[in-house]
């Protein structure tokens, strides 16, 4: 690819916070940006700024499909494909309906591999290409309440690192990206979840106020989502991007909490910060 080519860029998630904040970095760096969202209505400001957009719900695979072989058909290759859609399941882990738990894993672990699958084959074609997969601090510490949320992430960064290997004699470079805390529509969406999985007779509704202040945790004192995205950007574009990428409030030090503080003492921690005392039951 000639350096004066633009970068074909396919972004999941666009219609707010660290998808459509990305795309406009993105869109900045001249990069040709492919920005997609359930909703297409959603993205419409970022078409009409010369982005080409596309309605995508990736747990649709068939969806999935056509959308990568149209792109591929007008933009004729993806350069890079950023797996940034998806979202938090809240709730005792224990109550998680199992409808609920799938969803979950479906469109956090199985979506972007599937999207990565399909992008792949072109990137093998021509030798080169990237693929990002965003994760989250929270794939490394887990808190409570988060639990599906948390595996979810985690599932992602093992199968990012086997990827990143599996890949690389092809010429295609997988980054994974662990953002701390994040300003963005999260909290909203995550607190959604709540109402849908505690029910009256849930042995945690005591605690209905912890559990939506763990939705909301990532929200406090976040790093402003376009701060962050043009940040990513840079590594993204990088002629030497990193495997891993850890951007944002807490970025660093949810995981050294995890590596360095004794396992029974981070419970204790956490159990205090989301009233799970034992008198609060």
């Amino acid at each position: 690819m000639e350096k004066t080519d633009k970068r074909v860029v396919l972004i999941t998630g666009c219609s707010s916070g660290i998808g459509r904040a990305l795309a406009l970095a993105l869109h900045e760096k001249q990069c040709r940006v492919v920005a997609t969202a359930r909703n297409l209505d959603s993205i419409s400001g970022l078409k009409d700024m010369g982005m080409a957009a596309h309605a995508l719900d990736v747990i649709n695979t068939e969806q999935s499909g056509e959308v990568i072989h149209t792109i591929l058909k007008e933009e004729k290759r993806i350069d890079i494909l950023v797996n940034n859609a998806g979202y938090a399941l809240i709730g005792p882990t224990i109550e998680l309906p199992k409808e609920e738990l799938a969803l979950q894993l479906e469109t956090n672990v199985i979506a972007p591999i599937t999207l990565s699958t399909l992008a792949a084959k072109s990137m093998k074609e021509k030798g080169a290409g990237m693929i990002v997969n965003i994760g989250s601090v929270s794939g490394i510490t887990t808190t409570p309440f988060s639990g599906a949320y948390c595996a979810s992430k985690a599932a992602l960064h093992a199968l990012s690192d086997a990827l990143r290997m599996e890949l690389a004699a092809f010429g295609i470079h997988v980054m994974t990206v662990q953002p701390g805390a994040i300003r963005s529509d999260f909290g909203n969406a995550a607190g959604k979840t709540i109402s849908r999985v505690l029910k009256k007779a849930s042995w945690y509704l005591p605690l209905r106020s912890a559990i939506e202040a763990r939705a909301n945790a990532s929200q406090q004192d976040a790093t402003p989502a376009d701060e962050f995205a043009r940040a990513l950007a840079e590594k993204i574009l990088s002629d030497q991007p990193e495997a891993v990428v850890r951007l944002g409030k807490m970025s660093m030090k949810v995981p050294m909490m995890k590596k360095f503080i004794p396992t029974a003492l981070l419970d204790r921690m956490l159990k205090k910060k989301f009233g799970l005392a034992d008198s609060n039951l």
